[in-house]
């Protein structure tokens, strides 16, 4: 597989690519996040849902899914605005995603009746959540 095939298929940017653009600045007008607040957040498996898919330096190994990259160290490998595009709207990076949009659901993505139109997880509730994940540097 050529390489700009395999960073659209895993979502990642390289230099120069069309993917390199993969960042979204924290909305005008919501306050920066706070990181207890986003490890808070990322464990908890009814609202943010991430540990269902994704392991990393949480509470709980034996939960957490494998379905999704492992982020122990992610702030290391991104920078806080692409982790923002990351939870705010994968899809953007990769189309075949299995990660929902957590700003809101678009036409016929395949989530919850409960969330469909409707975003997931407020706008400063995202922020706390790239606080949180910006500060997993090891």
């Amino acid at each position: 597989m050529n390489a700009p095939l395999l960073a659209a298929v895993i979502g990642l940017a390289l230099p120069g690519s069309a993917l390199a653009q993969d960042t979204l600045p924290r909305p005008a007008g919501i306050a920066p996040g706070d990181v207890a607040e986003g490890a808070r957040l990322v464990a908890d498996r009814q609202k943010s849902l991430c540990v269902l898919c994704h392991s990393g330096p949480f509470p709980n190994p034996h939960l957490q899914g494998n379905l999704a990259p492992d982020l122990k160290g992610i702030g290391a490998r991104l920078t806080a605005d692409e982790i923002r595009l990351r939870v705010t709207d994968m899809k953007r990076l990769n189309p075949n995603s299995l990660m929902p949009s957590y700003a809101a659901s678009q036409a016929g993505e395949r989530v919850g009746m409960a969330w469909r139109g409707r975003p997931i997880l407020a706008e400063q509730e995202i922020e706390h959540i790239v606080a949180y994940l910006a500060s997993l540097k090891e």
